[in-house]
């Protein structure tokens, strides 16, 4: 008798997934980058917003149309050999896109530990991380509706604490113009263009998060029609929160202050409503740096799922607990590693170039994209002009021009590392044939 194997479970409908991404696009870069965007913008942050926004929006809409496609776990890998029709391109952009997820998880592991230990200082920091990874591990082999709950409490309550200062400083808005780039590097405060995109590169990474969802699509209920409404209305809503925050935030306090600010939005809260207890905020805080983590994790697993099914990784890797339904072994795997970047130290210089490698991996989505347009028969529930990748492969590029040397150096290294890795777990005849149907 033929045997059934199990297989990831259809669970996530619309406003879970718009949580979903949401709280991967928020995450807790906000509490700090407004003031680091005040010091370059002054009052103008807003506009710097909105601009990386619209940037951002078109590799968003690359990857709506490309979800309604090809609605596979396997994510940016899938959707690159399905354009390229190379192994070897898809095992690179697979495991560059891992690499970014799994600095980001190990990054928020560390800055949880510090606020944590900053509340409570009975536990040190190597403890609270182990604690943070295996709990967040457990949550995911639970399950996909263990997880989207858990994410769902964690974005409604992170969304609820940037709302509450968006109500706070209502009372504010107005007392300033908005359109005035006042800064020390910047005396004239004209928005001129230079400025603009200084501001634009800079916010540009606020918006990163939602390329994850594409690796959730096996388990999205009707995936061609959701996963596109899903990833556009979380980065118009976290679009609005983050225009909104910058308005309040030099409404409240001047540019300057919040640039010199080391937590501008708790100083904002402590004008704007006094009576509230700022430590409130540092417990949001670590519900966003948490959810950061969860939400990459998640991506993580199934994005080693996708990858052993497609055969560019261990058969292994594609294991689905029979009860569960969650990739078990994936998940193993990943708490290792992330544990092991998570206690190694300080690795900001690898959160840096993986965003390097993460903007590459954006530039051949959309080149992607325009290729299947060309040549693919499958048609997309949600399509886009042609335009619209090739204005986001544009966008990227010039983001790639704003790397560092060293970021560029690291980020090749990473390459070279997963290009010799390659060759020691080349995919079988068999697994490439499958790959090519």
């Amino acid at each position: 008798m033929a045997t059934h194997k199990a297989s990831l479970k259809k669970h996530i409908t619309l406003w879970p997934l718009v949580l979903y991404g949401v709280g991967d696009i928020l995450g807790a870069g906000i509490y700090g980058l407004v003031g680091k965007a005040a010091g370059l913008m002054g009052n103008a942050i807003w506009v710097a917003f909105m601009v990386s926004m619209i940037a951002a929006s078109l590799t968003g809409l690359s990857y709506a149309s490309l979800s309604s496609r090809y609605p596979r776990a396997g994510g940016a890998a899938y959707i690159t050999h399905k354009a390229f029709g190379s192994h070897f391109l898809a095992y690179v952009v697979g495991l560059a896109v891992l690499a970014s997820g799994l600095t980001s998880m190990a990054t928020a592991c560390r800055v949880f530990a510090g606020y944590f230990s900053g509340l409570f200082p009975l536990f040190s920091e190597p403890v609270i991380i182990i604690g943070l990874a295996l709990s967040l591990a457990i949550i995911i082999f639970m399950g996909i509706r263990e997880t989207i709950w858990t994410n769902s409490f964690l974005a409604a309550i992170e969304i609820c604490g940037l709302l509450f200062i968006i109500l706070m400083g209502l009372s504010f808005v107005g007392s300033v113009n908005y359109l005035d780039a006042t800064t020390v590097q910047n005396p004239i405060g004209d928005l001129s263009i230079p400025i603009l995109l200084g501001g634009a590169v800079l916010t540009f990474y606020s918006f990163v998060g939602f390329e994850d969802m594409l690796n959730v699509s096996e388990e999205v209920v009707e995936p061609e029609r959701t996963l596109p409404k899903g990833l556009l209305l979380s980065v118009a809503i976290s679009s609005l929160i983050y225009m909104s925050i910058s308005i309040v935030a030099v409404s409240v306090i001047p540019a300057t202050e919040l640039a010199a600010s080391k937590q501008p939005l708790v100083d904002v809260i402590g004008k704007a409503a006094p009576w509230f207890p700022p430590v409130v905020f540092s417990l949001i805080a670590l519900i966003a740096v948490s959810n950061t983590a969860l939400l990459n994790y998640v991506m993580g697993s199934r994005l080693l799922y996708g990858m052993s099914s497609q055969g560019l990784l261990p058969k292994f890797l594609a294991d689905i607990h029979p009860k569960r339904l969650t990739p078990h072994r994936a998940i193993l795997i990943l708490l290792v590693v992330l544990l092991i970047l998570a206690l190694s130290g300080d690795i900001s210089d690898l959160a840096r170039a993986t965003s390097v490698l993460l903007l590459s991996c954006f530039s051949l989505v959309n080149l992607a994209l325009i290729l299947l347009q060309r040549k693919d028969k499958v048609k997309s529930r949600f399509e886009v002009p042609a335009f619209v990748p090739a204005a986001g492969l544009v966008v990227c590029i010039a983001m790639l021009t704003q790397a560092k040397s060293e970021e560029l150096l690291i980020a090749g290294g990473i390459i070279a590392f997963i290009g010799l890795l390659y060759f020691f777990v080349k995919p079988s005849a068999e697994a490439i044939a499958k790959m090519d149907l």
